[in-house]
């Protein structure tokens, strides 16, 4: 475990930076978001992290109170790394983070992966953020893969990955332009649904809200 480095001041912003201010750790935030990962699926979804950084960055985390590791009961017996509620409080920090980014996206540029659930937060931030009543789970069907929302969640995982376990409150169909414009600011989801770009499906109180927006 590397030891804990800081800017030494004074300053709730610098001692904030001091946790999760280096390379990683709040990518590492973002997909486990998703709830419970293993060391391997999070390699997987953290294109360019060589695996020293990233075992050492869990065990930081672990430290500073972020994430804790379990094992899982047979038949899996695999560990799992799992936010902690310090670190779920880290969800506004991000989504802030992700719009005061909208401008940055631009053109995907050829070395840029891609995962579809990297569009989960910006999609619920859209969503959240068009006051629509009802909340639930919500299905996104995308080209490069499906994930599945969390609309009002109040504690645990906000979002998941590939379609949802159960049937959804709500099932949007949309392709990765509609996504991305989105993630950019520069359509709400109730123009892209409006305009046709947004299939939704589902007879729950938020599915007829977005119908109906």
């Amino acid at each position: 475990m590397s030891p804990r480095r800081s800017y030494d001041q004074y300053c709730s912003a610098a001692r904030a930076l001091d946790t999760v201010g280096d390379r990683w750790t709040l990518l590492i935030v973002r997909e486990l978001l998703a709830g419970p990962r293993r060391y391997t699926d999070l390699h997987a979804d953290l294109p360019g992290v060589s695996t020293d950084v990233l075992a050492s960055r869990l065990k930081d985390m672990e430290r500073d109170g972020l994430t804790t590791r379990r094992r899982l009961p047979p038949p899996g017996a695999a560990y799992v790394y799992e936010l902690t509620g310090r670190g779920r409080e880290l969800l506004p920090v991000l989504q802030a983070l992700g719009e005061w980014g909208e401008g940055e996206l631009g053109e995907r540029r050829p070395t840029d992966a891609l995962r579809a659930h990297w569009f989960a937060l910006p999609l619920l931030r859209g969503l959240e953020g068009e006051g629509l009543e009802g909340e639930g789970l919500v299905e996104v069907r995308l080209e490069e893969g499906d994930f599945h929302l969390f609309v009002g969640a109040a504690g645990g995982p906000v979002y998941g990955y590939g379609a949802a376990s159960v049937e959804p409150d709500a099932r949007l169909v949309l392709d990765t332009d509609t996504c991305t414009a989105v993630a950019q600011g520069e359509l709400t989801v109730r123009d892209a649904v409006r305009a046709g770009r947004i299939g939704v499906s589902g007879d729950s109180t938020l599915a007829k809200a977005l119908r109906e927006a």
